[in-house]
């Protein structure tokens, strides 16, 4: 399948606000995971996975630096196919049109004409900060051989938790019937992954019918896909199996950190057949010093263990000294920590230093603390 006529278009412009801390200065997709890993270096990788050549990054709040990062196309090897990787940001048409994107649709909708210029035939919309591996050609063949206008990725859910999600619900031959954003009775438990691929002449079209509605909210999951269905058009419900998380909260990235370390995780980084590209920190080695202790962790470069470590993950040059005990925590990056702390449970913000002795968590905590450095320097 020649996927050089579909554009990929990532939604990177999310603030993120129920990370607290970790997005203060950053978007979502630019926060770190996995110990060397943006967040969005999955979907870019997936797209590079999937021989996707032209990528567009929708980017709006804090937008600097994950712009410098996309901009470098080298990382997931987007140069060398005769397309890139092109950040997006809102442009102010007239003094009535503020530079902000008022809804996922019309962030499409303000870059038609980059869509227009890189000639597509159909639209992969995709999420900046969601954790998954996925072949979208895989996934495009599906679309063309149903025939479809267009076809939403979907996964089986419980049903308890079904009402958190746009749920699709389909006929025999996974058409999608109806759409339900958010229902509290669920007729079904296929969720929306809130990846689409469309036909891009029928998507414009009704782009730009939704931009002249005042009353739209200019949604994909409010307003795109119930005017499809409203017209009749085959949407296609495409079953996906594999592993796949919505980082939105602290306790999801916590949550998708300790995924790695499973022994059965669907999560692979070490699959040579489907690799996660990133930037590349230029860290120095490991270093485990003779005292450390260490049960089941992800451990990154340049990182220095002299403590024990038990179920953690420890991102780029995180330190921890003799003595100290971390379980069931994720440091991030540049973390310091000191003489006999304690750690249980705990995601600890970049480049927070924490004393010696300190204990943050316990070894029955229910939930996860988000160590900032204000949290350190109220304890200290």
């Amino acid at each position: 399948m020649n996927t050089n006529n579909m554009v990929a278009m990532i939604l990177a412009g999310g603030r993120g606000s129920r990370l607290f801390d970790l997005t203060k200065t950053e978007a979502k997709p630019a926060v770190h995971f996995g110990g060397k890993y943006r967040i969005i270096d999955f979907t870019l990788s997936n797209c590079a996975n999937s021989n996707i050549s032209t990528v567009g990054v929708l980017l709006q709040y804090e937008s600097v630096l994950l712009s410098s990062y996309v901009s470098n196309s080298s990382y997931w090897g987007l140069d060398m196919k005769g397309g890139g990787v092109y950040a997006l940001s809102p442009r102010e048409k007239d003094e009535s049109n503020l530079s902000v994107y008022k809804g996922t649709a019309d962030a499409i909708t303000q870059n038609i004409d980059f869509l227009d210029n890189a000639e597509a035939e159909y639209v992969l919309i995709l999420s900046g900060d969601h954790i998954y591996k996925m072949n979208y050609e895989k996934m495009l063949e599906a679309h063309i051989s149903a025939n479809a206008e267009a076809t939403i990725a979907v996964m089986e859910v419980p049903k308890k938790e079904a009402s958190r999600f746009g749920i699709m619900n389909c006929d025999e031959n996974d058409q999608i019937i109806e759409f339900e954003e958010k229902p509290a009775n669920p007729k079904s438990n296929l969720a929306s992954m809130g990846v689409y691929i469309f036909n891009y002449k029928t998507l414009r079209r009704f782009l730009k019918e939704d931009e002249k509605n005042h009353d739209s909210s200019h949604d994909f999951g409010k307003d795109i896909i119930p005017a499809f269905l409203a017209n009749n058009l085959k949407l296609l419900a495409y079953r996906f199996k594999g592993y796949w998380k919505d980082v939105g909260t602290v306790e999801s990235l916590w949550e998708a950190n300790m995924d790695l370390l499973d022994d059965n995780s669907k999560l692979d980084l070490f699959d040579p057949n489907w690799k996660i590209y990133t930037g590349d920190t230029l860290a120095g080695p490991q270093l485990i010093g003779s005292k450390a202790k260490i049960d089941n962790a992800y451990i990154t470069q340049g990182c220095v263990v002299d403590g024990e470590i038990k179920h953690s993950v420890l991102f780029t040059n995180s330190v921890v000294q003799e003595g100290a005990k971390i379980v069931d925590s994720v440091l991030m990056n540049d973390v310091k920590v000191g003489k006999n702390v304690r750690l249980y449970k705990c995601i600890v913000v970049d480049g927070v230093k924490i004393p010696d002795g300190m204990t943050f968590g316990s070894k029955n905590s229910k939930e996860v603390l988000l160590v900032t450095k204000k949290l350190v320097s109220e304890v200290e």
